[in-house]
């Protein structure tokens, strides 16, 4: 029968480290374990620091390409808004060119009737003197309201879109302009 060799190493062993124990010494492979394990310790610290350290760097990125990213969405926002308001301000500016176009030609039209008019009595001149005032106002408005509205686009103002109040008046001048002369052609 063979000799178990191993067996008879390993009672020893144990039987040295049983010795050990009792003398209160640590046996020499648990000493290596806990010198082991201290480095294991220390090399996890090592990989946990590294890793918050990465971990970190990545927010930290993720944060600055966050900012960026807002940053570029306002400038594309405010752009947009830049955009429409430069829109409606052009809208605003042809109304009121075809406001003094209108306001022109509905003065040089009521000239075909001044000869007609000037040849009756006083109410029928003043009437047309009147109605002619309206249009000339109307005329003086659209072009006052033209400069004010493109100053507010230089400006890049938010009431350009809105226009102005000889904008608005504009219009009602022309109206009252050719009802007076309307009024001035049926008293003569």
């Amino acid at each position: 029968m063979p000799v178990p060799w191993l067996t008879i190493v390993d009672g020893l062993l144990s039987a040295k480290d049983l010795v050990q124990r009792v003398r209160g010494r640590a046996p020499a492979h648990e000493e290596q374990l806990a010198a082991g394990g201290r480095l294991e310790a220390r090399l996890a610290g090592v990989v946990v620091s590294a890793l918050k350290e990465a971990f970190d760097r990545d927010s930290d990125r993720l944060e600055l390409e966050r900012r960026r990213i807002e940053e570029e969405r306002e400038r594309a926002e405010r752009a947009m808004r830049l955009e429409l308001l430069r829109q409606a301000g052009e809208r605003e500016i042809g109304r009121l060119r075809l406001l003094a176009g209108v306001a022109v030609a509905s003065w040089l039209g009521t000239l075909i009737f001044a000869t007609r008019l000037t040849g009756g009595g006083v109410g029928p001149k003043v009437a047309l003197g009147l109605g002619w005032a309206f249009l000339l106002g109307a005329l003086a408005a659209a072009f006052s309201a033209q400069s004010s509205v493109g100053q507010m686009l230089e400006r890049s103002d938010d009431r350009a879109a809105a226009g102005t109040a000889a904008g608005t008046a504009a219009p009602w001048l022309i109206v009252a302009g050719l009802c007076t002369i309307a009024i001035a052609a049926l008293l003569t």
